[in-house]
């Protein structure tokens, strides 16, 4: 393994910063042992869930000694590895509009969950952190002290700088042993930098790091791989490695690693753009119910946002001003909570849980038919939980939802607060053009919001005009390009 712990793009770490690092990688090796050594085989099989959708092949590693299912092999001409890990939706998500390109492209999307692989040492760091991370996001929802003194700073600040990157990269050593029998010829794009990090220190050859947010940080270095970014914003900030050791000049990023690609959008929504915001002014004029799309996180914070927002739109639901898409992910729990505090919304309530074909059914209907009342969806598989957000989309006219990674998606969005200070750039880009509002950062400029898209037609009409203009300059082509460059790496263009 190449050291990339005590220099990062040339600019030298401390000892302090290096001693640090090491330490993080000994006290995780000392909790869950060292598996470098481990040869884990490796076999493929077709994902039952989103197989048929986006031609996902799962990526498994059966348990040391059992023996590998031969069914089928790596296509190494066509094939290509989608890394990702499960921390909230975000990244699911992100991969499975990469995935969703690849296929449209010709290709076969092989799915590398790093965080699905129980035995072992690399999938439970990451359950470790995952949890930590998981438990901040719920705090920060319910304690304002711990939002303004931990949370915020350390999404905004302490994943900023060098120093959290020199840990990562020394911790990503432990995780490099899933990648042991994958073909290193193969592309690998990974939507999370923990993947794109064990895929170079295994000896992938042909890494791209799909970043997500628009808030430049060191935390999604990868040195070694091709950095992929949505805005221009991070472009620049990433190029010159901005802010990310105070307000030391450092040696930028070389130009050949750092790529803006536009938006990493699922090929489906892409290709339907036009229609669908035809189909929502459309319904807008016809005083149709106006649909808000609410989605709850990986995480579950801030139902009581959701609450309110269910609570003032009641008595638009019932005059049929307006209709609800509720989809908990796989919170079932989220619903029930909503149910118990909000005992009206029984009357228009209509649960499609756990029976992905029906939701595939309503979600294919709703592009042409009516829609009324309040529309609840679980799914206790995490495809199907992420995946039902991206089928509901194209049907509703507001996605209602935090800056996080669903702010990049062409449909029009009114942001609620956010949760971690990077997301607010989200936002900004979002509103910036056209597709989304501005974060509303509490209950009453939310319901101010949805009011607006209620009662006017310029709201909708503009953000879907934007989105149709957004299309046609290519914002929303980032996973295809994303995809040719990980095969252009591999052909040496």
């Amino acid at each position: 393994m190449q050291e990339r712990s005590k220099y990062i793009f040339g600019n030298p770490m401390t000892n302090k910063v290096y001693r640090k690092a090491v330490k993080s990688k000994k006290k995780y090796m000392k909790k869950f042992g060292d598996d470098t050594g481990v040869n884990y085989p490796v076999s493929l099989q077709k994902n039952t869930h989103i197989g048929d959708s986006l031609g996902v092949v799962d990526v498994l590693l059966p348990q040391e000694g059992q023996k590998a299912d031969g069914g089928m092999e790596f296509d190494k001409e066509k094939g290509i590895i989608v890394g990702n890990i499960r921390m909230g939706f975000g990244h699911y998500r992100i991969s499975m509009a990469i995935a969703s390109a690849a296929k449209s492209m010709g290709y076969t999307p092989y799915w590398m969950d790093l965080n699905s692989y129980k035995q072992t040492t690399c999938t439970k760091v990451i359950s470790a952190q995952n949890d930590l991370y998981s438990l901040g996001s719920r705090l920060s929802g319910k304690s304002r002290l711990f939002n303004k003194l931990v949370w915020e700073p350390m999404n905004y600040e302490g994943f900023r700088k060098l120093s959290y990157n020199a840990s990562d990269q020394k911790n990503a050593e432990l995780m490099a042993a899933v990648y042991g029998n994958v073909p290193k010829e193969i592309p690998v794009v990974a939507t999370h930098v923990w993947p794109a990090q064990a895929a170079i220190h295994s000896g992938m050859k042909y890494v791209v790091n799909a970043i997500p947010d628009n808030w430049p940080m060191a935390l999604h270095l990868a040195e070694g791989s091709l950095h992929t970014v949505q805005t221009n914003y991070a472009y620049q900030g990433y190029r010159i490695l901005n802010g990310m050791q105070g307000k030391d000049v450092l040696k930028p990023m070389p130009e050949e690693d750092l790529v803006y690609t536009g938006h990493y959008i699922d090929h489906e929504l892409v290709a339907n753009i036009e229609a669908d915001c035809e189909a929502r002014i459309r319904r807008k004029e016809k005083g149709e119910p106006m649909r808000f799309l609410l989605t709850i996180g990986g995480a579950g914070a801030q139902k009581e946002i959701f609450a309110a927002i269910i609570k003032n739109l009641l008595p638009a639901i019932r005059e049929k001003k307006a209709a609800l898409y509720v989809n908990v992910g796989d919170y079932q729990n989220v619903w029930k909570e909503l149910l118990s505090e909000i005992p009206q919304m029984q009357e228009f309530a209509k649960e499609h849980f756990n029976d992905w074909q029906a939701t595939m059914q309503f979600a294919e209907e709703a592009l042409t038919g009516k829609v009324e009342g309040i529309h609840g969806f679980y799914h206790e598989n995490i495809f199907e939980a992420v995946y039902c957000t991206n089928l509901l989309m194209r049907s509703c006219d507001v996605l209602v939802t935090k800056p996080s990674e669903l702010a990049f998606y062409p449909v029009p969005k009114l942001f609620i607060k956010r949760v971690g200070g990077h997301e607010q750039w989200g936002a900004v880009h979002s509103a910036e053009i056209g597709d989304g509002t501005l974060e509303c950062r509490d209950i009453p400029h939310t319901l101010q919001m949805t009011e607006l898209f209620i009662k006017e037609q310029g709201m909708l009409k503009d953000m879907c005009e934007a989105i149709v203009k957004n299309k046609a300059a290519g914002i929303y082509d980032g996973a295809y390009k994303v995809v040719e460059l990980a095969f252009a790496r591999r052909n040496g263009n």
